[in-house]
């Protein structure tokens, strides 16, 4: 397979939680990717707002792509957060089109940001408040080197979403 030349651009990357959304963007250059900002998550309106905002945020940007980390079990199979994250892909794919959206696997990520943080020095509780931003940051940054090590963009189109 032919491989593409890596492509310029801002990415965001988005970490679905019941309680809050991390977000994540990344450089121009498509080389480093830092926390952007925490929104709060929940049913009903509080969805509703944060979807709004995402893609607020996806155009004010100016990004290429939005990555929505998908959290599968260890086995690799989708459970009950899984099929949420699907359901908010395609929710922000349909808001977004032509950007194109991409589910990629998020194991460990928020793990890795915990221990990111707490090496930085932050105590439970500030943790929790950035740990979402920062498990983005971890997606995003895997995302990024996948895409310069394969030519290929990571993960898997959400249908509707732009090509």
């Amino acid at each position: 397979m032919r491989q593409l030349p890596f492509r310029r651009g801002v990415r965001l990357a988005v970490d679905v939680g019941s309680v809050r959304i991390g977000v994540a963007r990344s450089d121009p250059g498509g080389v480093l990717a830092t926390p952007l900002t925490v929104l709060p998550s929940g049913p009903g309106a509080k969805a509703e707002l944060a979807r709004a905002e995402l893609a607020r945020l996806a155009v004010g940007e100016g990004a290429i792509e939005v990555i929505v980390g998908l959290p599968t079990s260890l086995s690799g199979h989708d459970g009950a957060a899984a099929t949420g994250a699907r359901e908010f892909a395609a929710d922000l794919a349909a808001r977004l089109a032509p950007i194109p959206v991409r589910l990629v696997d998020e194991r460990f990520t928020t793990t890795e940001a915990h221990d990111a943080l707490r090496r930085g020095g932050k105590d439970s509780r500030a943790r929790r408040q950035v740990v979402d931003a920062a498990a983005a940051a971890v997606l995003l940054q895997a995302a990024l080197d996948a895409e310069r090590a394969t030519g290929r963009p990571p993960g898997q189109l959400v249908p509707g979403a732009g090509a």
